[in-house]
């Protein structure tokens, strides 16, 4: 049967924020679209506010470069919270995606904005941690630490002692400075790490959703970074689970401990799961801790058949409320490309030369601060 029109499909819906119900653990919608002529999963991530890995892990059989037009790709646009207070900032490291919970007054629903973000690779992971926004920083320019600078000009791609803020600052146009050293919340010029582990241990995130959470994070809000490969959520009567797989230097044995799976079911999912007299189909969850499918997929109640993802196809354009504007882009250069390659490449293999590699300092008129 033949596609539907382009101009017949519904448009997509909003990606990056949501007003939560009280109880509410899972937000968004899968989506899928079809490719343009010369689109790639890059684009498509861009384009709906989703990380390189999650696309390319939601898309394992569709070439990430060159897959033709007409292919379809799934948007793993639909989300399950972490497992921490739904206050400030909590980054999932695991998930590579952070959520913002502003603060709102008594009897007012809450919100949630979601961006997806770059993280520490091999080597320079990003910590787990507790702590707090100090200060902000927009434009900031970035003083090479040694290292770097040796790193580079044996790769044959120097970098001057000071980077200037501008378009090639790695900081991007701005930084949330935490009370953790050495670890910044902050934008780049490199969207396409945005969803990869290629820092040395920041938190990076595409340029217009730095700058939207620039403008909203006030000085003291809460930061936490967790690590949660696997979660579980309440939706439609049903438990969802979605598993993005642990991270390779996550040594915690999730496939062989039930318990480590245990402590992500919350009492209150217990108490859905009892009233609905369900039970949770573990043959299924063990697939997906061998499979991980990146999306929330149901693990209780009637009628479970196989392990593939629904999505709904939508037009191939920005959501309604997007942080970007669809047009401003920062294409690779050849250098940026090889840059990225390196990095990654060095996640795989962190005794390479790139693990001497460490962090840089901010040059201004505040505390001196390293960055990833």
């Amino acid at each position: 049967m033949p596609d539907t029109s382009a101009a017949k499909l519904p448009a997509p819906v909003q990606t990056e924020r949501f007003v939560l119900k009280p109880g509410q653990t899972v937000i968004g919608r899968v989506q899928m679209v079809r490719l343009k002529p010369h689109q790639v999963l890059d684009d498509v991530a861009r384009l709906f506010d989703v990380g390189y890995d999650s696309i390319k892990h939601a898309n394992p059989k569709v070439n990430p470069w060159l897959a033709p037009a007409g292919t379809r790709v799934i948007a793993p646009t639909q989300f399950i919270l972490p497992d921490a207070p739904h206050v400030g900032i909590v980054v999932n490291i695991a998930a590579m995606r952070l959520f913002y919970f502003p603060p709102h007054k008594p009897g007012q629903p809450q919100v949630v904005i979601t961006h997806p973000v770059g993280i520490g690779r091999l080597g320079h992971p990003t910590p787990t941690m507790e702590t707090r926004v100090t200060w902000h920083q927009a434009h900031p320019e970035w003083i090479v630490p040694r290292s770097i600078l040796t790193s580079h000009a044996r790769r044959g791609t120097p970098l001057p002692q000071v980077v200037a803020a501008g378009p090639n600052n790695p900081l991007g146009n701005y930084a949330l400075h935490l009370a953790y050293p050495e670890i910044l919340i902050h934008g780049t010029d490199r969207p396409a790490g945005v969803g990869r582990r290629v820092s040395h241990g920041c938190i990076h995130l595409y340029p217009e959703d730095i700058k939207q959470l620039f403008k909203m994070v006030p000085n003291g809000t809460p930061v936490r970074v967790v690590n949660q490969p696997f979660l579980f959520g309440w939706k439609n009567g049903r438990l969802y689970m979605q598993a993005y797989g642990a991270l390779q230097d996550d040594k915690r044995p999730w496939k062989t401990d039930p318990l480590l799976l245990g402590h992500m079911l919350t009492a209150s999912l217990v108490k859905d799961l009892a009233q609905a007299h369900q039970r949770i189909d573990w043959p299924r969850v063990r697939a997906l801790l061998a499979d991980p499918k990146v999306v929330p997929l149901p693990v209780s109640g009637s009628g479970l058949t196989g392990n593939g993802v629904q999505a709904t196809l939508v037009q191939n354009r920005l959501p309604k409320g997007s942080a970007w504007n669809g047009k401003t882009h920062l294409p690779l250069t050849a250098a940026q490309f090889r840059l990225i390659m390196a990095q990654i490449d060095s996640s795989r293999h962190p005794k390479s030369a790139e693990e001497g590699d460490r962090p840089g300092r901010l040059h201004a008129s505040g505390p001196s601060r390293p960055t990833g």
